[in-house]
């Protein structure tokens, strides 16, 4: 589905996804909005563990399912970050760099998804 340098370089990617979500998640106040958008963690971690698994799919179909798992977890992210800064948790200057990683990210997915369906 993807070459090997592709495929190592995502693998690094996703993982510093992942490490900078927790690092995020650390940051955050112990208050009860910063806590209930905690959840930031969870999808923010499940992004390398889906793609790392689409990597290892028996067939295009299965690449393209935990492609897709891997969207919704990047998407759901971009989302819990926005509330950070909608509610004032956390300064939209501080998320910018993450939420930019978390956009290629999502264009990267979006494209090996379409590319696998078409070769599929």
């Amino acid at each position: 589905m993807m070459n090997k340098e592709k495929n190592s370089d995502l693998r690094q990617r996703t993982k510093a996804f992942a490490l900078r979500i927790i690092r995020l998640y650390a940051f955050l106040p112990k208050l009860t909005p910063a806590q209930v958008i905690g959840r930031l963690r969870r999808s923010g971690t499940s992004v390398g563990a889906h793609y790392r698994e689409a990597t290892r799919a028996r067939s295009a179909a299965e690449f393209v399912s935990k492609i897709e798992c891997g969207l919704q977890e990047l998407e759901e992210s971009v989302y819990w970050m926005e509330l950070l800064v909608d509610v004032e948790t956390v300064p939209l200057a501080t998320l910018s760099e993450l939420l930019d990683e978390a956009e290629e990210l999502i264009s990267i997915f979006v494209s090996s998804a379409k590319t696998a369906r078409r070769s599929g």
